[in-house]
């Protein structure tokens, strides 16, 4: 008998019928998908705290890559603790449990891109928790070949491991792009980057702009856009 699954197709949840996964496929994970076909290069994005896959940042740039680069684009939910979403630092600590479910969806996402759209390169983003926890994936579960480069909007230092994205980031050997807001915390962070990552690392401050990037989309997915096609290109 065919069974329901909920799909999502080009950003949109549709309801369909399907008779199931070929045995041992993996299984898309949950969040939001522009399909490009025929594209081998695909970026996965990570919203930040108690936000989901269309929030901000994260929602101009699934819509932007794919539609400027023809690539696809998967935007990912990510764990998101119950309880009000302010910021504070022991919020911060509490989601360090969330950590490895974390991992297991950005692990199901890398490999379900390459089982079912055969993609070939991806290039992962993280802005603010989101931040924290791909470049902490990637430095306990290094992918070669696979993930390409990394791009961090909004990335957050401080605390210990696996929070300190400073302290993940001297652990990954990748290309990087570091967006950050010139008038808000996220400049602190990204000056004490500049000491230990050398010439892998490229910075584009936004300025005006706060931690929630309000009103600088645009500035963002320029800054994105053209660094991936300088990655492509080499």
């Amino acid at each position: 008998m065919p069974t329901r699954r909920r799909w999502l197709a080009a950003g949109i949840a549709i309801a369909g019928i399907t008779w199931g996964l070929p045995a041992g496929a993996t299984a898309m994970p949950q969040g939001l998908f522009l399909e490009a076909p025929g594209a081998t290069v695909a970026v996965i994005l990570a919203h930040g705290q108690g936000l989901g896959p269309d929030s901000q940042v994260v929602a101009p740039l699934r819509r932007g890559l794919h539609r400027e680069l023809g690539w696809h684009t998967l935007s990912l939910q990510m764990p998101v603790l119950p309880g009000a979403a302010a910021r504070s630092w022991q919020r911060g600590l509490a989601y360090v449990a969330t950590f490895p479910d974390a991992f297991a969806r950005i692990q199901q996402a890398i490999d379900w891109l390459r089982e079912a759209h055969g993609v070939r390169r991806i290039y992962l983003m993280g802005y603010s928790m989101g931040g924290r926890m791909t470049t902490a994936f990637l430095a306990e579960h290094p992918q070669p070949g696979v993930v390409v480069g990394y791009i961090g909007v909004g990335l957050v230092a401080g605390g210990p491991e696996p929070l300190n994205t400073n302290l993940s980031l001297r652990k990954i050997d990748l290309p990087l792009l570091d967006v950050y807001a010139e008038d808000d915390f996220d400049a602190q962070f990204a000056a004490a980057r500049r000491g230990f990552l050398g010439a892998r690392l490229s910075q584009v401050p936004i300025p005006g702009a706060r931690h929630d990037y309000r009103g600088h989309d645009d500035e963002v997915l320029r800054a994105v856009v053209d660094w991936l096609r300088r990655q492509e290109q080499r």
